[in-house]
């Protein structure tokens, strides 16, 4: 039952450091979201570098729009006008901590029940022990008077 827990608070925690991961690229992809609403059809356009890979970069302007494309994984990216997209991203960064939020609940439980289930463990290893200890007195008291009984015969 201990491993089923330690394996079960293992899972729960590459899930939090996953939650963790996702949050501040959620937050940071909202705040851009966000500024680019707060554009006006007459702003310049915006020069910037984006990342392509790891070490690559690229440069780009970004004239003033209604529309964002998000990724929403499996290699999925859709359109949505600026206003759903913040309302979305909104919503998945609360629906992320609270996700977390019931993750480290969770692991708090867990490992409450972990440690219950050790002491259990140890109080009836220390009962056995206790209890071998009676029962080899009690046969050593018994072979003492099966000795004394024969040798005073």
């Amino acid at each position: 039952m201990i491993a089923k827990y330690q394996f079960m608070e293992q899972n729960l925690q590459r899930r939090v450091v996953g939650l963790k991961e996702k949050l501040p690229d959620i937050r940071k992809t909202l705040e851009t979201v966000r500024f680019l609403k707060s554009r006006t059809p007459e702003s310049d356009a915006i020069e910037t570098t984006f990342e392509l890979n790891d070490t690559l970069y690229a440069k780009a302007e970004i004239p003033p729009t209604d529309e964002v494309y998000l990724w929403l994984g499996a290699n999925v990216m859709l359109s949505y006008p600026i206003g759903e997209a913040e309302t979305l991203l909104d919503s998945k960064l609360q629906a992320a901590k609270q996700s977390l939020s019931n993750c480290e609940e969770d692991l708090d439980f867990l490992r409450e029940q972990v440690t219950t289930m050790e002491v259990a463990v140890a109080r009836v290893y220390n009962w056995d022990v206790v209890q071998k200890r009676k029962d080899k007195e009690d046969e050593d008291k018994a072979k003492g008077k099966g000795a004394e009984g024969s040798s005073g015969s």
